[in-house]
């Protein structure tokens, strides 16, 4: 991997990485694919017409259904779901602190029950690594403990010091993987993870650790679970001076378009969320005024495109009118048509969050584009 910076304004980084399916262009959203598909029967020749630089799968979904050995036997992931461009795998870390009353947390792994029929899984660190393996993402996650925002400071500092503990197994394990002769990617990338909850010193000290290990890149975890949008601006204020400015910063599972308007802001340029696809399948869709409700029944004889100007697939053909007449019909093309407009407008935003870096004018369009979604 090679990570050119190419510029600064004032926090906000504009980069590119290269990797060995393709260069990222950051700052970047990545289109939540859980099990290999983005929700809302949207596929990956969309995903290249609206374009989509990366796409983000889940380790443990994918482990429990279909299985990463089956897909492995069609030569990993991209070629099982005929995607050629960079694809990023968590680590399963969210999905079992998700699983809170089914799972068991201890220093070899976690020891849980499949969401699907119950049956008893263990992953550890290696486990998670040979998963992603796999899978052949190009860039595999850490494992994890993702603890709640608001458990006390001494649980937060025992998970902290495992989740250390986990990502340097997790690096090793990776080593031998890449090295072996049947791994599909032997270039797959490993980021690790910064957790801490909301005690700004803890944070800091295990970014100072992590930073020490020379991985491939760093993400910030455990926000956007249940702190305020305040406290978790006030976390990536303290925490992202004290990564790599020369390696990417991920902020996992954030957001609205406000909260990646700020985490852009604050040295930020990985992000991903399931708010565009699962807003959409609810007749929910982004526009530059705003988030608008098409099941609204003022919708009803408006002719209008969900955006005027929009060149997505839903706005470029389809009105207002006709996607609401779908959604309440319960017909799967309306969900379809939202998913594919909240996914375009999400890149097509990173795209101007791109520009606007380059051209030292971050922090007008920023305001401008809070002050048109908000009305304010």
């Amino acid at each position: 991997m090679r990570y050119q910076l190419i510029t600064k304004d004032g926090r906000a980084k504009r980069a590119a990485v290269e990797t060995v399916h393709g260069v990222i262009q950051t700052p970047v959203f990545m289109n939540v694919g859980t099990v290999g598909a983005i929700k809302g029967a949207v596929s990956t020749d969309d995903l290249r017409q609206i374009q989509t630089q990366v796409e983000l799968s889940n380790t443990y979904h994918l482990h429990v259904r279909t299985g990463d050995k089956l897909i492995k036997q069609f030569g990993g992931l991209h070629k099982f779901m005929n995607w050629d461009r960079p694809i990023l795998t968590d680590s399963g870390g969210f999905q079992v602190f998700s699983l809170a009353g089914m799972r068991k947390i201890k220093e070899e792994g976690v020891y849980f029950n499949s969401h699907i029929d119950g049956h008893k899984i263990f992953m550890g660190p290696e486990e998670s690594m040979q998963i992603q393996s796999n899978l052949a993402s190009t860039i595999a996650m850490a494992l994890d403990e993702c603890p709640p925002s608001t458990a006390d400071r001494s649980y937060i500092e025992n998970s902290v010091n495992r989740t250390t503990r986990w990502l340097e197994r997790c690096q090793k394990e990776m080593e031998r993987l890449n090295a072996l002769p049947d791994t599909i990617n032997r270039e797959q990338l490993l980021f690790g993870i910064n957790q801490g909850g909301i005690y700004e010193d803890i944070r800091i000290a295990h970014a100072k650790t992590i930073s020490a290990m020379n991985l491939d890149g760093y993400a910030i975890g455990g926000l956007a679970v249940g702190e305020s949008h305040e406290e978790m601006y006030r976390i990536l204020d303290e925490t992202v001076p004290y990564l790599p400015e020369q390696k990417p910063t991920y902020l996992m599972g954030v957001g609205t378009p406000a909260n990646i308007l700020e985490a852009v802001d604050r040295g930020v340029d990985f992000f991903d969320c399931v708010y565009p696809s699962r807003n959409g399948r609810h007749g929910h869709v982004y526009t530059n005024a705003g988030k608008r409700n098409l099941f609204n029944q003022k919708y009803e004889l408006d002719a209008s495109p969900i955006e005027e100007g929009c060149q997505c697939p839903a706005c470029r053909s389809y009105s207002r009118a006709y996607i609401r007449h779908l959604l309440k019909a319960k017909e799967m093309l309306g969900m379809r048509l939202c998913v594919l407009h909240n996914l375009y407008f999400y890149n097509k935003m990173m795209e101007e969050i791109r520009e606007a870096i380059e051209e030292h004018r971050y922090a007008q369009y920023k305001e401008e584009k809070l002050a048109g979604m908000t009305g304010k």
